[in-house]
């Protein structure tokens, strides 16, 4: 079978889907890996290195795409590179079913079998394939790093002759993977970390990091079965934010990372919130590309309010890209190895598999998930 990486083109978009290790990977399986020249050059990974994993060069992107017999990529493809795969080709990349539909029904109609990297099921069978996991992971992270650089002041206690300086304050909002990852990242810092989640299912990660777990009186909240919070109704919204309001006001750092799995995100930090914070704090918005946790972030840009920072950074593994690329492209890697048959040296996507039922939405010129099936 023909493998073929293309580079990302999207605007701003540093990472790339395929690394020289995983190629070497995928050449290993019986996979001829075709990827196009300078995929890696963004995270400093030269054609040369892509030659040596065994990977051909290539400069001809539609002919490549059109005789592929597997795509991977990282953001969707656009609107005319849908329509150039051939049939039965096997698509694999970021999708958004949520808001692109006819691009998904382009697919189907080109005859492609299209697989959602965001729609695959979190379970432990795949936790090596979650490419929405791995790279939440890595947006946790980096919002601290960021926050901390903005703070002005230091995160950890400390004792000087000078006096004593008090550890900065850190309120996490949404205990999900990249929630847990910025508690984690921050408590290494010495930052004392309060967190909130509506699921109280949560309070035991968040107290094993060493924060302190907020809990608060919503009536039934949960999660869904694939791990996300279940949407809020607007009166228990109202008194989430009231308890929001006591502990974003002595915070020096504030960070959201609430989502709701295929909805627009939740607001949370109302403007008054935010304008009871001390002037020098930071707010980081990592819902910000999904309509934002924090009324007035924006996305790609930086808003004070009343001296307030709200940094509103969409995308924000690819500030560590070259992790990012490693991490992402080990997802696809592993993914393939999974279905692979080794006997016939095919991927098989076996119809009846529950990973597959998660993650397929376009096979035989149809749109088959039954999310998105008309």
């Amino acid at each position: 079978m023909r493998l073929y990486g293309p580079r990302e083109t999207h605007p701003g978009e540093t990472r790339a889907p395929l690394v020289p290790a995983t190629v070497a990977r995928l050449i290993k399986l019986g996979l001829k890996v075709e990827v196009e020249t300078g995929i890696g050059a963004t995270i400093y990974q030269s054609d040369d290195r892509y030659r040596e994993a065994g990977a051909t060069i290539s400069t001809g992107r539609l002919a490549s795409l059109a005789a592929a017999d597997i795509v991977l990529r990282l953001r969707k493809p656009p609107m005319e590179e849908a329509g150039a795969l051939k049939p039965g080709c096997i698509h694999i990349s970021y999708l958004d079913p949520f808001n692109e539909l006819d691009l998904v029904q382009a697919l189907a109609a080109g005859g492609a079998s299209a697989i959602s990297m965001q729609m695959i099921p979190r379970s432990t069978v795949a936790q090596k394939m979650d490419a929405l996991s791995s790279q939440a992971n890595l947006a946790g992270y980096i919002s601290v790093i960021i926050a901390a650089e903005r703070l002005g002041k230091i995160l950890p206690m400390m004792t000087t002759p000078a006096g004593t300086i008090r550890p900065a304050k850190v309120f996490v909002i949404g205990v999900g993977v990249a929630g847990l990852q910025a508690i984690a990242t921050a408590k290494r810092l010495g930052a004392q970390i309060e967190a909130f989640d509506t699921r109280p299912v949560v309070e035991e990660q968040v107290r094993s990091l060493g924060a302190r777990f907020v809990k608060a009186d919503l009536g039934e909240t949960g999660q869904t079965a694939q791990g996300y919070a279940k949407e809020l109704t607007p009166e228990q919204l109202a008194m989430q934010r009231e308890v929001m309001a006591q502990h974003c006001a002595p915070s020096d750092i504030v960070i959201t990372a609430a989502q709701v799995f295929g909805r627009k995100a939740p607001r949370i930090l109302t403007a008054e919130m935010v304008k009871s914070m001390a002037p020098g704090s930071v707010v980081v918005d990592l819902s910000v590309e999904t309509g934002g946790n924090v009324e007035g972030s924006r996305p790609d840009e930086e808003v004070d309010v009343n001296g307030v920072n709200i940094v509103g950074i969409s995308n924000m593994p690819r500030r560590v890209a070259r992790t990012a690329s490693e991490m992402y492209s080990s997802n696809l890697g592993n993914l393939i190895e999974h279905f692979w048959d080794k006997q016939t040296s095919t991927l098989k996507l076996n119809l009846e598999n529950d990973l597959i039922k998660g993650c397929l939405l376009t096979h035989g010129g149809k749109v088959i998930h039954p999310q998105f099936a008309s």
